[in-house]
């Protein structure tokens, strides 16, 4: 009887033994899979706000500058879809005569447009005003200290170039002959 009872009391503390190593052998394998999903989110979100290249941008071709006058503005469309407001403010003859800043309000994404006789850049969604380099003077942009988004200029032999984001052009699919089938 005192063996029976040697060999049950060996079988519990193997048994405990066993438990023991299967509860920390799971713990381990959960807090590893917590480790190493956390670690992959993070390498993710690293790789998005800190890329490893800067933007690729380029140099576009926006008007000949004798064609605008102190005071005009236009709105030139980049190929990534930004709308960008140029605007002339004086005709010394250089680049400094432009400036190129996102036409688009950064309180609520409204599009903003340059008033010539009032020397100044406003957003008529919430009466948002700007001045001419940019910086918000006025409405909620203003309470905010938002400003408009600016996009650098070259002028090379009279033509008003604007830099902008490189955009590639998706690939499409060639378009397929007829085969003479009517659908």
């Amino acid at each position: 009887m005192a063996e029976a009872h040697r060999n049950e009391t060996a079988a519990d503390s193997e048994g405990v033994d066993r438990r023991t190593v299967l509860t920390g052998a799971s713990g381990l394998a959960m807090a590893a899979g917590l480790v190493a999903g956390y670690g992959a989110f993070g390498a993710a979100a690293a790789r998005y706000l800190y890329p490893s290249e800067p933007a690729k941008k380029r140099w576009l071709f926006v008007v000949e500058a004798a064609r605008m006058k102190s005071g005009d503005s236009m709105v030139f469309r980049a190929p990534d879809g930004a709308s960008v407001a140029i605007a002339r403010q004086s005709e010394s003859g250089n680049v400094g005569d432009f400036l190129a800043l996102s036409s688009v309000c950064p309180h609520l994404g409204c599009q903003v447009h340059w008033e010539g006789a009032a020397n100044r850049f406003f957003c008529p969604c919430h009466n948002g005003t700007f001045d001419p380099s940019g910086r918000a003077t006025g409405g909620p942009p203003g309470e905010a200290g938002q400003s408009l988004l600016r996009y650098p200029l070259k002028l090379e032999n009279g033509l008003l170039f604007v830099e902008v984001p490189d955009v590639k052009l998706a690939a499409t699919d060639p378009v397929k002959p007829n085969s003479g089938e009517v659908c």
